[in-house]
């Protein structure tokens, strides 16, 4: 078998396909989420904690400040040492708020897998020629016992 056919052969397989799909799927709602953090959450957030919060522009100076800046763009961009705290609260929080959406998604998943093994099939009707042949099955056992 070539390397060739070998290669096409793996990549055809269903979990490949299924894995890309997810990944693809999975880039896409980590855009949604981000949104959702971003947009919707944080300012609530900001609004529950006073109105004047942004949590991407929470800091801490490390080094030296010499020329007194206060806005993180502008320490950055000077190279100034700066711990920013606020960033990755937005993001424990953005990855929270996935682990949660995910979390729920695998349990209703689960859940409607569990209806479908619980819900027994219902047997097949017997045939009427079997029924009519253990009939006679029945009767013959009921003749060599008697």
């Amino acid at each position: 078998m070539s390397i060739m056919k070998e290669f096409r052969e793996f990549a055809v397989k269903g979990n490949m396909i299924d894995l890309a799909v997810g990944v693809i799927i999975g880039g896409a709602f980590g855009k949604i989420v981000d949104s959702l953090v971003k947009d919707v959450i944080m300012p609530i957030i900001t609004m529950i904690t006073g109105g004047g919060v942004d949590f991407t522009q929470k800091f801490i100076i490390l080094g030296k400040n010499p020329n007194n800046l206060q806005t993180l763009a502008e320490l950055q961009k000077a190279g100034v040492n700066v711990l920013t705290y606020g960033n990755f609260l937005t993001i424990l929080i953005n990855f929270i708020i996935l682990a949660w959406v995910v979390f729920l998604m695998v349990k209703v998943i689960n859940k409607m897998r569990r209806k479908e093994e619980a819900a027994p099939a219902k047997p097949a009707p017997t045939p009427e020629d079997i029924q009519l042949l253990r009939e006679i099955r029945d009767e013959l056992k009921a003749r060599k016992d008697a």
